[in-house]
């Protein structure tokens, strides 16, 4: 399931791509309300970082762990072309992440305001060899294209643990900073649409990645409850502390 479209056939490739050639023409308007959401949740990031020159409670790891789904996943952007859409929304996703991390870690004044003590989640422990494993155990052929391509579904299903986990230290969550995660929570709302929809019109059947993208919004689902109890009162994000 590339969001973005998926590599054309050519002699030899695996089955995913086989069989996938109506995923880059198919397009509806959960699919592109989603990539919308996606690309707007990275630039509402953007400009925060931009304007007010400051990361204080963002999480740089949750950064650099979307640049490796990104990179891993669209591999294909080497030697295959599905449409300028395609290509463009792939180039942009991977660039501007790894601009994300540039600013947080190397670009001052941004950098020095990047609060290391409190994004200390250590996905480099804790999840990429879990999503590695079942990137192998899941590829549809034992390619590295493949398995990067399905580790990348179950990096991404757990990519916002290390931002929930640094909102919940600091409890408070400044405004742009919420929105931007309830974007990237949005997005992932209007994939499973996308999914429903074509499943019903069109038999699609991807179980990895409906099963990574139920794992990520599960764990959007508290943040989401107090998301939108703020917005409905109008008052200052504000998430239980941890126990």
């Amino acid at each position: 399931q590339d969001k973005h479209g998926v590599l054309p056939v050519d002699h030899g490739a695996p089955r995913r791509n086989l069989c996938c050639l109506a995923e880059a023409a198919t397009m509806n308007i959960f699919r592109l309300c989603g990539d919308m959401l996606h690309l707007g949740s990275i630039m509402l990031l953007i400009f925060k970082l931009q304007r007010s020159k400051n990361c204080t409670g963002v999480s740089c790891r949750m950064q650099e762990m979307y640049a490796m789904v990104f990179c891993f996943r669209y591999l294909d952007l080497f030697w295959s072309f599905i449409s300028l859409y395609n290509s463009v929304m792939k180039i942009i996703f991977i660039t501007t992440t790894i601009y994300l991390v540039y600013m947080m870690r190397f670009k001052t004044p941004v950098c020095q305001t990047y609060e290391r003590s409190n994004d200390s989640f250590k996905y480099e422990i804790y999840l990429l060899a879990p999503c590695a494993v079942l990137g192998l155990i899941f590829a549809d052929e034992y390619k590295i294209p493949d398995i990067l391509w399905s580790m990348s579904i179950w990096l991404e299903s757990v990519a916002i643990l290390p931002q929930l986990m640094m909102m919940q230290k600091g409890r408070e969550v400044e405004n742009l900073t919420s929105d931007f995660v309830g974007c990237l929570g949005a997005y992932r709302a209007f994939y499973i649409l996308n999914w429903i929809y074509r499943y019903f019109a069109e038999d699609y059947v991807n179980w990895i990645g409906w099963v990574g993208g139920l794992i990520q919004t599960a764990l959007y689902c508290d943040f989401f409850y107090y998301f939108a109890k703020s917005k409905w009162y109008g008052s200052k994000l504000v998430l239980p502390g941890a126990s």
